[in-house]
C-alpha cells in the first residue's frame, strides 16, 4: 500500500532566504538612488546643471567611456543619449589607447564613468582631452580622485554601500551611475523640446517603431472607406457595410462632414422586421468617435481600447479620409 503524500508545509515552499536577499538588494539599491536625489538638491545640482549646459552646446557628440561594470553602464547611457536626441557613442577606456582616441574630435565632450576615478587605463584618455581641449565630465564617487580632479565638470556620486554582502560586487554603484545617466539624458531631452515625432525618426523598428507610426501610415483610404449620405435606406447601407468588410459604415451630411456611423452594434440594437426600410438617420450613432490622420498609432490603440470599439473613421477637417481597424494595428505590431 502506497504511503500517503505528506501535507505541504511552509518549509516546503520557495526558499524564503532568496526572497529576503532580493529585498535587501533592492533596499540597498533604492537607498543609493535616494541618495542621488538628495545630492541633486544640494551640491550635485550645480554640477548636473553645468554638465547638461555643456552637452547642450556641443557641436559634436558625447563620448561615453568606462571600464568593467562602469563600461557596461556607459554603453547603456550612450545608447539612451543617442535615442533621445543627444548624439553619443561609447569608447572603451582601454581600447582608446590603441587607436580609438581617433574617434574623439575637438567638437566632442567626454563623459567618463569610474566609481573610484583611479583606473590606470583612463590616464591616456585624460591626457588626450587636456591636450586638445576636449571637455571632460567625470562621474565618480571621489571628488579627490585623479579623474575627478582632471575633469571640467565633476558629477560626484554620494558614497553608498554595495548590495553585495561583502561590499565588493558593483551593484548599488552601477545602478546609481545608470540612474544619473538616465536623469541627464532626460534633462537634455526636455531641455531641447524633443518630441514623440523626433523620437519616431530614431526608432523606426520593432514594437516601439510601430507605436510611433501615424494613423495615416496604417489607415485604408479612397474607395475602401465605407460611406453613405444621410437619408440612405438601411438596405443600401447594409450592402456598403458588408462589401467593405469593416463592420460599419460612416454617414456623411451634405457638406461631406461625418455625421454618424452605423455599426454591427447599431444593427442589433435596432433589430426589427422593418429595419431595412428605415433611414440610416434613425439607426446611426451620431457624432461618432473619430481620429486625425496625424495621430500616433499608439494613441489610436489607446482610444480603441478605452472606447471598447474596433474601428475608427479617420477625418481631416471633419471630413472622412480613411478608416482604421484594430486588426490594422495588430498587423503592424502596435499591440
Amino acid at each position: 500500500m502506497a504511503k500517503p503524500k505528506p501535507l505541504m508545509t511552509k518549509s516546503s515552499g520557495p526558499d524564503e532566504g532568496a526572497v529576503q536577499s532580493a529585498l535587501r538588494t533592492l533596499d540597498a539599491e533604492a537607498s543609493g538612488v535616494a541618495a542621488i536625489s538628495a545630492a541633486l538638491k544640494s551640491d550635485l545640482g550645480a554640477s548636473f546643471t553645468a554638465a547638461a549646459g555643456l552637452i547642450r552646446k556641443l557641436k559634436g557628440r558625447v563620448i561615453v567611456t568606462g571600464l568593467g561594470k562602469s563600461g557596461h553602464i556607459g554603453r547603456k547611457i550612450a545608447a539612451t543619449f543617442a535615442s533621445t536626441g543627444t548624439p553619443a557613442f561609447f569608447v572603451h577606456s582601454a581600447e582608446a589607447s590603441h587607436g580609438d582616441l581617433g574617434m574623439i574630435t575637438t567638437d566632442d565632450a567626454i563623459l567618463a564613468l569610474s566609481w573610484s576615478g583611479e583606473q590606470a587605463e583612463m590616464r591616456n584618455l585624460i591626457a588626450y582631452a587636456a591636450r586638445f581641449g576636449i571637455p571632460l565630465i567625470a562621474m565618480t564617487a571621489d571628488k579627490e580622485s585623479t579623474l575627478s580632479k582632471a575633469a571640467d565638470v565633476q558629477l560626484t556620486l554620494p558614497k553608498a554601500r554595495e548590495a553585495c554582502p561583502h561590499n565588493l560586487a558593483p551593484t548599488t554603484s552601477s545602478l546609481m551611475m545608470l540612474a544619473l545617466g538616465d536623469a541627464l539624458a532626460i534633462a537634455l531631452l526636455e531641455g531641447r523640446g524633443f518630441t514623440s515625432t523626433d523620437f519616431s525618426v530614431l526608432h523606426p523598428g520593432g514594437k516601439l517603431g510601430a507605436l510611433l507610426k501615424y494613423t495615416r501610415d496604417l489607415m485604408h483610404g479612397g474607395d475602401a472607406v465605407p460611406l453613405k449620405p444621410l437619408g440612405t435606406k438601411m438596405s443600401d447601407a447594409l450592402v456598403e457595410m458588408t462589401s467593405k468588410g469593416f463592420g460599419c459604415v460612416g454617414i456623411v451630411d451634405a457638406r461631406g462632414h461625418i455625421a454618424g456611423i452605423v455599426t454591427d452594434g447599431d444593427l442589433r440594437r435596432h433589430m426589427r422586421a422593418d429595419l431595412l426600410t428605415l433611414s440610416v438617420d434613425e439607426v446611426m450613432t451620431k457624432n461618432p468617435k473619430t481620429i486625425s490622420r496625424d495621430t500616433l498609432a499608439g494613441e489610436a490603440l489607446e482610444l480603441l481600447n478605452s472606447a471598447k470599439i474596433t474601428t475608427l473613421i479617420v477625418t481631416d477637417a471633419n471630413k472622412p479620409v480613411g478608416i482604421i481597424h484594430l486588426h490594422d494595428l495588430l498587423r503592424a505590431g502596435v499591440a
